[in-house]
């Protein structure tokens, strides 16, 4: 009588969460370098301000709505736009950190996912940033856009952009607190069940109409963040879903089914 057992298939909680200290270290210098490589690209005023006009000049040719429409809706109360300039300074980085800190968590699988597309689409930007600096639709005259973050607070940027040495003003495309808030909505979508995950979407469209009603960003600096976007995730494969990743944590406390005996009547 033969008598062996088929092996039982690890359940897809065993998923591995890669080391805290090595994603740590490398979530912070990949921010680090970021960073840095944006300086790099400071200094090229007189290019910024003709890549501005060319910006201007191109979406006024795509017929797409001006910037101005969706400042005149913040400016028609203090309270309002003194929301955008906070939500602008505040939300960007701390959220982006939240959701990598969630997925770590609880969707090891997508947090791996997750960091690799925003590597990507991060060094992307960078990339874009040294070869088109940009000046932001409040520097651009004949935009005629009021600068929000100056005139009502909070602000992150120096008055005198070519003498700020905290943030390089003229890397405005493409969008990353867009393409970054857009990566944090798939990913939750992408990682849950819950009926309500569309919601998740509010985030980037708050943050689209922030960045062009502070006139920080052109609709263009959106869309081209939304392609490199849209390229990464195409390059770089999503998790399959499984009742674990996407959260139904139920079914992983079902105790494990003993090995099946094959051929015990034999």
């Amino acid at each position: 009588m033969e008598c062996r057992t088929e092996p039982v298939k690890e359940p897809a909680a065993a998923i591995a969460r890669p080391p805290l200290i090595r994603e740590f270290l490398l979530v912070a210098g990949l921010f680090l370098v970021y960073k840095f490589g944006r300086m790099l690209a400071d200094g090229h005023t007189a290019e910024a301000f003709r890549n501005a006009q060319h910006v201007w000049d191109w979406e006024r040719a795509l017929r797409l709505p001006g910037e101005g429409s969706v400042q005149s809706a913040l400016l028609h109360g203090d309270t309002l736009v003194h929301l955008a300039n906070v939500y602008y300074a505040t939300v960007h980085f701390p959220a982006t950190a939240a959701f990598l800190v969630w997925l770590y968590l609880r969707r090891p699988a997508h947090y791996v996912w997750a960091r690799r597309v925003l590597a990507a689409l991060t060094a992307a930007a960078l990339l874009l940033h040294l070869a088109f600096p940009l000046a932001p639709p409040r520097m651009l005259e004949v935009a005629g856009l009021v600068d929000t973050g100056q005139v009502y607070g909070p602000t992150v940027y120096s008055a005198a952009p070519t003498t700020d040495t905290m943030a390089n003003q003229f890397a405005a495309m493409p969008s990353l607190h867009f393409g970054w808030a857009l990566m944090v909505a798939i990913g939750l979508i992408a990682a849950t069940r819950s009926r309500r995950r569309w919601l998740w979407l509010l985030h980037p469209l708050v943050t689209l109409v922030v960045i062009v009603g502070t006139a920080n960003h052109y609709w263009l600096d959106a869309i081209v963040a939304g392609t490199l976007l849209a390229v990464a995730l195409a390059v770089i494969q999503l998790p399959h879903r499984t009742a674990t990743t996407a959260g139904q944590h139920s079914k992983a406390l079902v105790p494990a089914e003993e090995p099946a005996l094959v051929g015990a009547g034999r």
